[in-house]
């Protein structure tokens, strides 16, 4: 296409010069003389193309490729002179080509096109050589962004392994403590929900984001853990809408947060309390909320936080898969509970 619309607009300029001129062709052989002289062009230029793919500054300086530059160019010249040549003795649109010798012909057409030609043939190595360049500039930002998201999955992966045994010596203590009390119902109960918990962790161990059903499947069963520790002491209100349930979320994002309200908010009152659970949309962003009706965080609870394991890593994971895409934030409630507030972009599966 780019090789015909050349053919077309030179004929044109051609032609327009020879009738302003007053001068007299024949018209039609003389248009498509004009415009098949270009056809070479278009079957040479693909290797041109390839051939300035590999011509870098570096290797242009070398005397092989020089050769290899002259030799291409020779051969270019002389193929496109022979092919306009024959055109113009067969068609013969300038009425002189009949009783004039091929060779003739051929040798004055490399003598007149011999800059144009050279023109062409570094134009169509630059643009090779710029493609090329494109093409390898894309492959390698590729390549970066494959790399970086490596990194950032080994990265998840490895804060993600902190959490899950976190996770499991806290419910193995509380299992043991339930041996200790002889309540041995409980904790085979336990048991059989930190399976259930460990399996579900095991399954979504290579997926840094799950859908929010599953993380609350895995909620439901730690609060199993729970419920078997303290009974009645401990409610859960669950209020997780049903449109959001294939909303994406960092793994193990829920637990860490529930665990540490029933650590260190209902388990220090004698009569146990609520942890409320909620999701909401709004304005693209999915907005979480923990809340525990237990004592209010200490004014220097900040300090603490930042040696722990699962609060401290939860905020890593968020930094590194949504940036400052997201808010994280611990605050008292008034008259009493602490709620943590997670707010993350609202993608769904």
């Amino acid at each position: 296409m780019i090789w015909l619309t050349v053919g077309i607009l030179s004929a044109t300029q051609t032609l327009v010069g020879l009738r302003a001129a007053g001068m007299q062709h024949n018209w039609p052989r003389l248009s498509a003389t004009l415009l098949l002289s270009w056809l070479p062009w278009a079957f040479l230029s693909p290797m041109l193309l390839r051939l300035g793919k590999r011509s870098t500054p570096a290797s242009v300086s070398s005397a092989p490729a020089w050769v290899v530059h002259l030799l291409a160019f020779s051969a270019i010249v002389g193929i496109t002179a022979a092919w306009t040549a024959g055109l113009e003795k067969l068609l013969d649109p300038w009425s002189t080509a009949g009783s004039s010798v091929f060779l003739r012909l051929w040798i004055d057409r490399i003598y007149r096109t011999l800059l144009q030609s050279l023109l062409l043939y570094v134009a169509i190595l630059g643009a090779g050589y710029v493609l090329y360049s494109r093409e390898r500039l894309q492959q390698q930002h590729m390549e970066k962004l494959s790399l970086s998201e490596q990194l950032t999955s080994a990265q998840l992966q490895a804060l993600r392994s902190q959490v899950e045994p976190h996770f499991l010596f806290n419910a193995l203590n509380a299992i043991a403590g339930q041996v200790r009390e002889n309540r041995n119902d409980a904790a085979v109960e336990m048991i059989a929900a930190l399976s259930d918990v460990l399996r579900a962790a095991i399954r979504d161990s290579s997926r840094p984001e799950v859908p929010l059903s599953e993380e609350i499947e895995i909620l439901n069963k730690y609060f199993v853990i729970e419920q078997a520790r303290y009974g009645a002491k401990l409610q859960v209100d669950l209020q997780i809408p049903q449109e959001l349930s294939s909303a994406m979320v960092p793994s193990l994002l829920l637990q860490p947060i529930a665990e540490n309200a029933v650590r260190h908010g209902i388990s220090r009152q004698v009569h146990g309390g609520a942890v409320r659970i909620k999701a909401v949309p709004s304005g693209g962003f999915l907005n979480l909320s923990i809340y525990n009706d237990g004592p209010a965080l200490a004014a220097d609870w900040e300090l603490g936080c930042q040696h722990g394991v699962g609060l401290s890593n939860l905020r890593r994971r968020l930094l590194m898969l949504y940036g400052e895409a997201h808010s994280f934030s611990i605050r008292n409630q008034q008259p009493c509970g602490v709620e943590v507030c997670i707010s993350l972009p609202l993608r769904e599966t």
